[in-house]
């Protein structure tokens, strides 16, 4: 059964990400994507520490977010909308099995940076048993295209072009996209290599942007084949799982 609603703390500053940081000057992040496969986060990060698994109460995984990256990399299909990375969300009553791992402070500037359109959380995983951690981590949550713009963009329609508009994006956070085929498929088979519990958890906690759809569901009907489906030969080990 899960635990009551937990209080999360947003942060907005260079002091909100040191206020979360151990005494060896470390900082915990949340995975619940591609960064469920520990090769996948070191082509990241490289000099990450004690990746391990855990359990995040009271959010659920979306594919509601429009990922620039897979344009780049050519595996975006926007003929079928299917260009959708995860994000989360709050949800009352749902968990996740997620990943943590710890980075250097060094590190925190560029983090920052490559996920600059998520709101950025503080939460408190727990083991799988059950027992919550010694410190927080940072989750990449939902945010919104007003903040976004407003916020992260200082209302800079240049910068907004820049990450965006050159691949005709309008939208980031939306509700009628699907999920880019080579990500999904990497996201299941990291959550795969991390034993029965986690994959189960994502099959049926990971939904699409209707917010109905399991990707189990999904899987099963529309997205059928998916799994079938190779990378391309530049992105195998990067999407491998």
């Amino acid at each position: 059964m899960s635990s009551s609603p937990p209080t999360f703390t947003e942060l907005n500053s260079d002091s909100d990400f040191s206020s979360l940081l151990s005494p060896d000057d470390h900082i915990s992040i949340c995975g619940f994507g591609s960064l469920l496969s520990e090769r996948s986060a070191r082509s990241t990060f490289p000099d990450l520490i004690n990746f391990r698994t855990a359990k995040l109460n009271h959010f659920r995984r979306v594919f509601a977010h429009v990922a620039p990256v897979f344009f780049e990399r050519g595996i975006a299909k926007p003929e079928t909308m299917e260009i959708s990375s995860l994000s989360v969300e709050q949800c009352e009553g749902e968990t996740l099995v997620v990943t943590v791992f710890e980075i250097r402070k060094s590190e925190i500037p560029d983090f920052i940076k490559r996920e600059v359109e998520f709101r950025f959380l503080a939460v408190l995983p727990e083991t799988l048993d059950g027992k919550s951690f010694d410190f927080p981590a940072v989750l990449c949550a939902r945010y919104s295209d007003e903040e976004f713009f407003n916020i992260r963009c200082k209302g800079n329609k240049e910068m907004l072009f820049q990450q965006y508009g050159r691949w005709n994006i309008d939208k980031i956070w939306r509700d009628d996209i699907f999920p880019c085929r080579v990500y999904l498929r990497h996201c299941v088979l990291a959550a795969k290599n991390l034993g029965d519990t986690a994959y189960n958890n994502f099959l049926d906690h990971t939904y699409l942007a209707d917010r109905k759809t399991t990707i189990r569901e999904y899987l099963e009907t529309a997205g059928s084949g998916i799994m079938e489906e190779e990378p391309p030969e530049s992105l195998k080990f990067r999407y491998g799982g």
